[in-house]
């Protein structure tokens, strides 16, 4: 057994002594195309990186010019992020055909693959047609506060970019939203005027005084420094509900002070209802029981 194990150990020894001679050899025999290899890849490297630096450098110089043309800001962010797709585009395809490939074969791998990421990225390419029609037709900018209808997703527009959208929420989250989808769906742009609506629906039960409750509502929109004078403020019966009378409230304000005149004034409501012992119900449901005749 001993001597099996003594010649397995030999033979194995001698199988790797022939596998680092062959390598050695290949290296022996190969050195100078491998130095040029690495010389190839180190200088690629070196012109990607100052490549890198030109781009910055164009995207620098373009953006300053399109903020002195005073274009929308969109249109400047999609430019941007276009410029910085075709030049790194460029930048590699020169870096191919420099060191060692066949530009038409490196054109035609690009037109394959073209083809294939076009059949198989067919959302993102109307997502990128999107882009181009918000920009062209404008039905938002940088800035407005866009309502999202199909899916109820709303903020300020931050960027548009080549394939999104960036929305800013009120706490302070960023939605992503393909352009495709603000495109194809309805949206409601919230910014388009200057001011902007404040719709209150509030319950009061049918035993209260119905009058004293409008008129608590009426007040509280007139005391509150956000709402406009003009146009007029409403406050009516909107519905008789199941437990509760429906009370609308309706005022204007600017739209940077919408949210915090709608906290403001429902806090004031719930406080001033309270004082005054007008009962906001719960849904509520009464049940009549028959007496059984004998």
């Amino acid at each position: 057994m001993r001597e099996e194990t003594v010649d397995e150990v030999v033979e194995a020894t001698q199988e790797t002594v022939e596998e680092v001679n062959r390598f050695t050899s290949y290296v022996q025999n190969n050195i100078p195309a491998l130095i040029s290899f690495g010389l190839k890849v180190v200088l690629a490297i070196i012109v990607f990186c100052i490549g890198r630096i030109i781009i910055r450098w164009i995207q620098k110089i373009v953006r300053k010019s399109l903020e002195r043309s005073g274009v929308d800001k969109g249109v400047e962010q999609f430019v941007d992020s276009m410029l910085k797709f075709g030049l790194y585009f460029v930048l590699i395809f020169t870096i191919a055909t420099k060191f060692g490939l066949d530009a038409a074969s490196v054109a035609a791998v690009i037109a394959s693959a073209g083809v294939a990421l076009g059949l198989a990225l067919q959302g993102s390419l109307s997502n990128f047609a999107g882009g181009v029609l918000i920009l062209l037709l404008k039905p938002f900018k940088v800035g407005d506060y866009i309502i999202e209808d199909t899916n109820k997703n709303e903020g300020t527009v931050k960027e548009i970019q080549i394939f999104y959208t960036k929305l800013s929420t009120i706490d302070n989250k960023t939605i992503v939203i393909p352009n495709g989808i603000l495109t194809n769906n309805s949206l409601t742009n919230v910014s388009e005027k200057n001011e902007r609506q404040l719709d209150l629906k509030i319950g009061v039960s049918y035993q209260s005084d119905l009058k004293a409750a409008k008129n608590i509502l009426l007040k509280i929109l007139e005391n509150d420094p956000a709402v406009l004078k003009e146009p007029e403020m409403n406050v009516f019966v909107s519905e008789l509900g199941d437990s509760a009378v429906i009370l609308g409230m309706r005022g204007w304000v600017r739209n940077d002070e919408f949210w915090p005149a709608r906290w403001r004034i429902l806090e004031k409501i719930k406080l001033e209802l309270d004082e005054n012992g007008i009962e906001i119900p719960y849904p509520q449901m009464t049940v009549h029981m028959g007496r059984e005749k004998i």
